[in-house]
């Protein structure tokens, strides 16, 4: 796999608060691990082992999304969004194949059989998608992406 990192618009070491300008929108949930100090700051809530916890988990950060909207500032509420996002795509890994691993390194990377998860995952799954969507249907994050898209990427 070849990688060019120098052309990854999203840089450590930046800080996104204090250098919002370097942010990009992107693809689904890039950037996700990058972004300091949303990374840190969202990070820290993010968990799926159960739906119990990914009901907290979800709870706590669409209230973060929901501060950094009444903030005015986006990047927090873009990347509360895509930890969102990614709360249900890791947990429908997790319920697709066992250990959430998808592809056996010691097989040529072939794709392990799929159905072999857990349900707890998916239900996990199916509470993080009801916060992203939520998350995405709001108003006034729906206008400060496309705003941002047009004036920055």
């Amino acid at each position: 796999m070849s990688f060019d990192k120098s052309s990854y618009f999203w840089k450590p070491g930046v800080d996104y608060r204090a250098h919002p300008e370097h942010y990009r929108v992107g693809k689904g949930e890039q950037g996700v691990l990058i972004c300091e100090p949303y990374k840190s700051e969202i990070g820290i809530n993010w968990r799926f082992k159960t739906k119990a916890i990914a009901l907290e988990s979800a709870q706590k950060i669409f209230a973060q999304f929901l501060s950094y909207l009444d903030k005015d500032e986006f990047v927090g509420a873009d990347m509360a969004r895509k930890y969102l996002q990614m709360g249900y795509t890791r947990a429908r890994r997790y319920a697709n194949y066992r250990g959430g691993r998808k592809y056996d390194p010691a097989k040529d990377y072939a794709q392990f059989e799929f159905g072999t998860g857990e349900e707890e995952k998916a239900e996990a799954a199916k509470i993080f998608h009801g916060f992203w969507k939520q998350a995405e249907a709001t108003e006034k994050y729906a206008a400060l992406k496309k705003s941002w898209k047009q004036n920055r990427g």
